[in-house]
């Protein structure tokens, strides 16, 4: 069950967009024609398409929940900027978005876990390599499970702003399937719930890889954070990049 209303608040303060995270991005861009197009899936509240609007870019938003996209469209204060946002899940992107049209496509802050079904999940890829051109880039950021692998239960790193903490939990069923609960402490102290036993889907690197390929990518670079590092397995975050 999510209650991501109660979380909204803070969304953009908790999930914050870096100078490093910035760079990468216009790193990847370089590779296409200006203004470059992009595909946020799950894009929240819409802060880093906005931003990227405002560089110039033509950006496009999906997200599941209406309260997110409200927030994301009431942030639109130049009309000629190329942003658009739709209330859409992964499932539709192929009947309603352009194929063969993004450079790049986005899935971040871990929101690619929630395809939790094994059959879905490759259809993304399948999907993603469509919406894109040739040599579009797909980008993912999620957590390493195998650093988050504690059972019943693993916390991610607390996510922490002035006003507000995001208190996420992994939890692995009997049956080795995983949901995840999530939780906002706001300046207060008092305690929301934002997500209630949301069933989610441990993707691994090797997954990704292998998925990826029988997708049509050919490429897929791996590192720890925004910075390049290199991924060695044991950190706990994922930037995956495909071609």
């Amino acid at each position: 069950m999510e209650l991501i209303q109660n979380v909204i608040e803070y969304y953009d303060e908790l999930y914050p967009i870096t100078e490093s995270q910035k760079k990468f991005y216009n790193d990847v861009l370089k590779n296409y024609p200006l203004p470059g197009r992009l595909l946020g899936i799950g894009c929240g509240t819409g802060f880093f398409e906005h931003l990227l609007a405002r560089d110039g870019r033509d950006t496009t938003g999906i997200e599941t929940s209406k309260e997110m996209l409200e927030s994301a469209n009431l942030k639109r204060r130049n009309q000629l900027m190329s942003i658009r946002f739709f209330l859409m899940s992964t499932i539709d992107m192929t009947r309603f978005l352009g194929k063969n049209f993004y450079d790049v496509i986005s899935c971040l802050n871990n929101r690619i876990v929630f395809i939790h079904d094994r059959t879905l999940m490759k259809k993304f890829f399948f999907d993603c390599k469509q919406l894109l051109v040739k040599e579009g880039s797909l980008i993912l950021q999620l957590p390493n499970f195998e650093v988050y692998n504690a059972k019943p239960m693993a916390k991610l790193p607390v996510r922490e702003s002035i006003r507000a903490k995001l208190y996420t939990q992994i939890w692995t069923k009997d049956d080795g399937s995983k949901y995840l609960s999530q939780d906002v402490e706001t300046g207060n102290g008092k305690l929301l719930p934002v997500m209630e036993k949301e069933s989610i889907y441990q993707l691994s690197p090797s997954e990704i890889e292998s998925f990826s390929k029988e997708a049509g990518f050919t490429s897929a670079k791996f590192y720890s954070d925004f910075d390049k590092n290199e991924f060695t397995g044991k950190e706990g975050n994922i930037i995956a990049i495909l071609k």
